[in-house]
């Protein structure tokens, strides 16, 4: 596997990674345990506060700095990325302070004696994580597995490396002993290898259904607990009564943040019939409106794409559901710049008999499905092997709501988007994976709820 930097902007390798040694992983797995065998009865979580609080800090210093590189890694626009910055400062701030509420001791009430949860570290995690957002996925899974006291190594994606190693200088620098986080540049098999080790108590993977698959199976195989977020064929279901002008306000949004590169992205529009010409010309007007370019540049507002495969895979997926009968409303037409942009493209007459309708399609493309009853469009967006995020559009907030909880879905927003925020868990069902990240459900994942119980 090859680690490197390819600007998908300028197409130019700007960074290349030496594949890590059997020598460097032995290293990073031998530090990692024996700071878990110092922290493993919940010493030291002053000084790794100190370490998150610092981080943050460090974080804030260099937001347009750290942004830069995320750019140049993946293409994402810079406001963005200094978004993402911003929102892993604000974890840091979070989970400081939680840390010792989620941590206290929990009494468990019994007449038959004195019963009470220890929470305790569990041991070396693997993280392996996507480039989509590069500090955040990141982030969102080592600032509550330090705290707690797990030390974590990480397997990023091949093309965010030097976003990847910037994270974990950066929590170097905030104080973190050697072990605490270690950028891992490794093969898939030594990924397997790394699982199968005594010293790793469990793997954290955000990533494709695929990669999913393998590494939850080697998890499996060698009893090590797993989490997976897996990514989502999002539906958006707008109901009759929906505020139009919020509406407008929100599809933009909606498929287009990170260039639609985004799991909890909304993929498939599920309209009435009568609002479908309506809607497609909001989607019109929102797509309309971008100016594709330099990412770099503040004016830009649609950036490219992460790479010439991801953008090989997108056109492919769209061929596929044109020969399938869908029409394109709008979109699906060259763009006459060097970067693997791809145009916002709107794809409508599809139905659940469309060739794309389980897949997810990764990137700045709407697909447009129409309902004659609520009850279809619930059966509609359920009838997806994925159950990640999903929206409902509606001015009734209880029938809004009432609808939300019929989807099959981890996480469900009324009248927004989809939103990411420390104090909310992150997570799916279904193919879109197990297990949650943020709020307390993230911090007492990987967790040994350890019981003490005195009979009388």
């Amino acid at each position: 596997m090859a680690y490197k930097t390819v600007n998908p902007y300028t197409n130019e390798v700007e960074h290349e990674y030496a594949n890590s040694t059997a020598a460097e992983i032995e290293a990073a797995l031998a530090a990692g345990h024996e700071l878990y065998q110092q922290w493993r009865t919940g010493a030291g979580l002053a000084e790794r506060k100190a370490v998150i609080t610092r981080l943050g800090e460090l974080l804030r210093e260099r937001r347009t700095e750290m942004a830069e590189l995320m750019t140049r890694d993946m293409g994402k626009l810079i406001g963005e990325a200094e978004g993402e910055v911003d929102l892993c400062a604000s974890f840091c701030d979070y989970y400081v302070e939680k840390a010792d509420e989620f941590l206290a001791p929990k009494p468990i009430y019994t007449t038959t004696g004195n019963a009470h949860i220890l929470k305790q570290a569990l041991g070396v995690l693997l993280a392996v994580e996507p480039w989509n957002f590069p500090f955040y996925q990141i982030a969102r899974v080592f600032i509550p597995n330090f705290l707690v006291g797990n030390p974590m190594v990480l397997k990023d994606a091949s093309n965010c490396p030097t976003s990847a190693q910037a994270f974990c200088d950066l929590v170097l620098e905030a104080g973190a002993s050697k072990g605490s986080l270690t950028n891992l540049f490794v093969s898939y098999d030594q990924v397997s290898e790394i699982i199968a080790d005594p010293r790793i108590a469990g793997v954290c993977l955000t990533g494709s259904e695929r990669g999913g698959e393998a590494v939850a199976a080697e998890a499996g195989k060698h009893l090590k607990k797993s989490t997976m977020e897996l990514g989502g064929n999002d539906a958006f279901i707008v109901l009759e009564d929906a505020d139009l002008d919020k509406l407008a306000a929100t599809v933009g949004f909606a498929r287009l943040y990170n260039a639609g590169q985004v799991c909890t992205s909304s993929k498939r529009f599920i309209v009435p019939e009568g609002m479908k010409d309506q809607f497609v010309e909001m989607l019109k007007a929102a797509f309309s409106q971008v100016k594709m370019g330099d990412p770099l540049d503040r004016s830009t507002t649609l950036a490219p794409l992460s790479s010439k495969r991801a953008k090989e895979k997108l056109q492919k997926q769209v061929d596929k559901a044109i020969a399938g009968g869908a029409t394109v409303a709008y979109g699906n037409e060259p763009v006459d710049l060097p970067g693997q942009f791809f145009m916002p493209t709107i794809l409508t007459d599809l139905d659940q008999d469309s060739p794309i309708f389980n897949e997810e399609l990764f990137g700045p493309v709407a697909e447009v499905y129409t309902y004659k009853t609520e009850a279809e469009a619930i059966a509609m967006a359920n009838n997806s092997s994925y159950g990640l995020g999903n929206t409902v559009f509606g001015s009734n907030i209880q029938h809004a709501r009432e609808v939300a909880a019929q989807i099959e879905t981890g996480m469900s927003w009324i009248n927004s988007a989809w939103a990411s925020l420390a104090e909310i868990p992150f997570g799916g069902v279904k193919r879109s994976g197990y297990g949650r990240e943020l709020s307390e459900f993230g911090f007492t994942e990987f967790v040994n709820h350890h019981l003490v119980y005195e009979p009388e």
